[in-house]
C-alpha cells in the first residue's frame, strides 16, 4: 500500500489546503442562515457525484428532507464509483443516487442551499431562480468551510471528506428540526 501524505489525507491536494486557508477568511462574510425557516436541505457541488450526493443520501437515511444537484453536470448519472465504495464502508448506499443538473432542479422558498466551496455561492447568486434563498457552507457545520472535491483524489482523502460531510449533516439534523421528513 502506498504511503499517503498528510496533505493527501487531510486536504486532497496542496490546492485543497490553500483553498481551505483562503475560505476561512472568505467564510466570515457569508451570512449565517436562519435555520428556523428551513424545511429542506439542498446540497450543491460541482458534479453531484461525490460530495452533494453523499450528503443527500446520508440526510435522507437519517430522516431529513433533502435534495441535491450539481452546478456542472448532466442529470441521471450515478455517483462516482470510488466514492460509492468509501460511502459503503460508512454505511451509506450511493447506488440509488442519480445526478440532478442545476437546470433540472426545482427550488422551494424554504430551502437551505448548502455549498461545498465559497466560489459556488457566486454561481448560485448569479442564477435568478435562487433569488431570496438562503445559502450557506456545508463545511461550516463541521468546522471546515471548504470541502475540497475528492473526485479522482486518494481513497484516504475521499474518506476524510465524507467523514467531514457526515459530521456536518448530523450537526444540521440537530440544528434544523424542521427538515425532518414526514
Amino acid at each position: 500500500m502506498p504511503r499517503v501524505s498528510t496533505i493527501d489525507r487531510s486536504f486532497g491536494t496542496w490546492r485543497g489546503l490553500v483553498r481551505l486557508i483562503i475560505s476561512h477568511g472568505q467564510s466570515l462574510v457569508v451570512p449565517r442562515a436562519d435555520l428556523t425557516k428551513i424545511r429542506r436541505l439542498v446540497f450543491v457541488c460541482h458534479g453531484n457525484i461525490c460530495r452533494s450526493s453523499y450528503a443527500d443520501v446520508l440526510a435522507q437515511d437519517i430522516g431529513l428532507n433533502s435534495a441535491s444537484f450539481g452546478l456542472s453536470t448532466t442529470s441521471g448519472l450515478p455517483a462516482h464509483p470510488p466514492v460509492t465504495e468509501v460511502a459503503r464502508e460508512l454505511n451509506v448506499d450511493l447506488t440509488r443516487h442519480r445526478t440532478t443538473a442545476v437546470g433540472d432542479f426545482q427550488a422551494r422558498p424554504d430551502d437551505l442551499m448548502l455549498v461545498m466551496e465559497v466560489r459556488q455561492i457566486a454561481r448560485l447568486h448569479s442564477d435568478p431562480r435562487f433569488d431570496g434563498l438562503q445559502i450557506d457552507l456545508l463545511g461550516r457545520y463541521a468546522g471546515v468551510p471548504h470541502l475540497h472535491d475528492p473526485y479522482r483524489l486518494s481513497e484516504s482523502y475521499v474518506r476524510t471528506c465524507l467523514k467531514r460531510i457526515d459530521h456536518a449533516v448530523r450537526t444540521l439534523a440537530i440544528l434544523v428540526p424542521g427538515t425532518k421528513a414526514s
